[in-house]
């Protein structure tokens, strides 16, 4: 007679089917692009540089589990974050990467670390700063993410427009620049411009995924 399975155990298994959906390097990226706003199998697709149908094999695996919601518009399925809860798992889970497996580490030191040594910006810090107005906040996504939210207050300076757009930035205030996430190099590549020009700037600890996530206040508006 088998014996049957306690309620632990039937537990962890059904806890195993999420640690095995996100066991994907192209799913995590996909999760972290969906952390931006909704989006369609194209968009992500490119965005990843994903075929379409390997691209939604992925989100087809990511919902079974839950982690990932979708809607038909049409023709095309627009795919979302089910909850918040997707980004502080993300988080969770890059910091112990960093913390336990000695190749994230060196990575993040030799690459992340020496390219801004000046520490990140917290959060708490910016919204007071932003409304303040002591601070110039850039977003540095594609336009059309930060059509679907970002940080009351940004400015929609997607990365290959910063150079134009340096001289109409206040030459008085620091600038802080945003964008996916912790590992997102836009910002980072935003902050070595602004600086070789002389200008006070630095990044965002995290990205608009871990704003919206520690629950501070995102706005959707069109792009100025």
């Amino acid at each position: 007679m088998v014996a049957k399975k306690s309620p632990k155990r039937r537990i962890n298994e059904q806890v195993a089917r999420i640690a095995k959906a996100v066991s994907s390097a192209s799913r995590l990226e996909l999760l972290e692009l969906l952390g931006q706003g909704e989006r369609t199998v194209e968009v992500l697709a490119e965005s990843a540089g994903l075929t379409v149908a390997n691209t939604s094999q992925h989100l087809q695996a990511l919902r079974r589990v839950g982690l990932v919601a979708a809607r038909k518009q049409g023709l095309y399925v627009h795919y979302r974050l089910s909850d918040l809860e997707v980004v502080r798992l993300l988080s969770v889970m890059r910091g112990l990467a960093e913390q336990h497996l000695d190749e994230v580490d060196e990575i993040v030191t030799d690459f992340f670390s020496s390219r801004d040594a000046l520490e990140a910006v917290p959060r708490e810090e910016l919204l007071t700063r932003s409304r303040a107005g002591t601070v110039t906040v850039l977003d540095v996504r594609p336009a059309e993410e930060f059509r679907a939210g970002h940080i009351p207050g940004a400015l929609s300076v997607p990365l290959d427009q910063l150079e134009r757009a340096m001289r109409k930035l206040p030459a008085d205030r620091e600038v802080v620049a945003y964008c996916r996430g912790p590992y997102c190099l836009l910002a980072f590549e935003a902050v070595e411009r602004l600086r070789r020009r002389g200008r006070k700037a630095r990044r965002l600890d995290g990205g608009l995924p871990e704003w919206r996530a520690a629950g501070l206040p995102v706005s959707a508006e069109e792009a100025a």
